[in-house]
């Protein structure tokens, strides 16, 4: 599951996915819109419930904050797919 969030200026980006041990990772990227200013950080969960807990966590905070809902799609959709390019490439930045 892909989850993005946006200001007019900034974004959030969560990734909830299995590594191929099986183990539940939530990623989380987040950066200003059209620039390389930003950050991604990896958690291991220890159930798909808790990395769903901490989405749900996630989306109460960026609603606080006037982030507003923009994507929400699995991973295998060609909208995953892109969220998941641009994901890649702060791996390497």
């Amino acid at each position: 599951m892909i989850v993005r969030w946006e200001t007019n200026h900034d974004y959030v980006l969560v990734h909830i996915h299995q590594d191929m041990f099986g183990d539940w990772i939530f990623s989380r990227a987040w950066g200003q819109i059209g620039t390389q200013f930003g950050g991604l950080k990896h958690q291991l969960a220890d159930t798909l419930e808790q990395a769903q807990m901490w989405l749900e966590d996630e989306a109460t905070i960026q609603s606080s904050r006037g982030f507003r809902k923009v994507l929400e799609v699995a991973d295998h959709t060609p909208e995953g797919q892109e969220a998941m390019r641009q994901l890649s490439l702060l791996d390497v930045l």
